[in-house]
């Protein structure tokens, strides 16, 4: 029996190794990808499917899929996208910008991919401060500055890549605001609900991301 389990726990350690290799060398190629003239555009157009890729590989490596899980998840991402849709469409919550086609197919001026995305900042954020020795207000706290962070990562390079562009090309104070609240409200919403948040490779995928941006930033792609 204890060697069943060994083999078990063994097995799920390459797993997680294995897709922590495989997401260092995909977002490298694509690192790579976008750099070059000749296939810029064509991983401009795969973007959205490496967020989609990276988010539902996450979801694999939850142990706690629950109903309340996929009702609290489907919630932020349906809120989320509402919000975006209000957004883009009049100013009022991030300021005046207008989304590009790097997120794929757009409904409402407002792509779809972006209630997933922030769904998936979400769970990589909480996961990643839920094992800190401190009260959940501070994991709530911690989590939307880690949202945050990403944003003001991200910012810099998403008129590059066509994702989003500003007004003016100018990024006014009121989004990363709101960019906290929300964020703040959807780390909320995780704990009041009790969800079990932890993921052993929405870390290392998050990072993966989050240096893939910074690259394209620091290479000025």
């Amino acid at each position: 029996m204890y060697l069943a389990i060994d083999r078990i726990s063994g097995s799920l350690i390459r797993q997680k190794l294995y897709v922590k290799i495989f997401f260092v060398i995909f977002y490298f190629v694509g690192f790579l990808g976008i750099r070059t003239q000749y296939t810029h555009y064509v991983f401009i157009f795969l973007i959205p499917f490496t967020l989609l890729m990276s988010f539902i590989v996450i979801l694999l490596f939850y142990q706690h899929m629950t109903k309340k899980f996929i009702i609290v998840l489907l919630t932020i991402c349906i809120a989320s996208y509402f919000i975006e849709v209000i957004g883009v469409n009049t100013g009022m919550i991030f300021g005046s910008y207008a989304y590009g086609h790097g997120l794929g197919i757009k409904i409402l001026n407002t792509p779809l991919m972006i209630g997933i995305n922030w769904v998936f900042l979400v769970c990589c954020s909480a996961s990643i401060v839920d094992k800190l020795p401190v009260h959940y207000i501070f994991k709530i706290v911690f989590a939307s500055i880690l949202m945050l962070l990403y944003d003001i990562i991200l910012e810099q390079i998403a008129p590059n890549i066509d994702m989003w562009h500003w007004k003016d090309n100018i990024v006014p104070l009121q989004n990363y605001v709101a960019w906290f609240v929300i964020a703040f409200f959807f780390q909320w919403l995780v704990k009041f609900a009790g969800v079990k948040i932890q993921n052993q490779i929405a870390a290392a995928i998050f990072v993966c991301q989050a240096l893939f941006f910074i690259s394209l930033i620091f290479f000025n792609v």
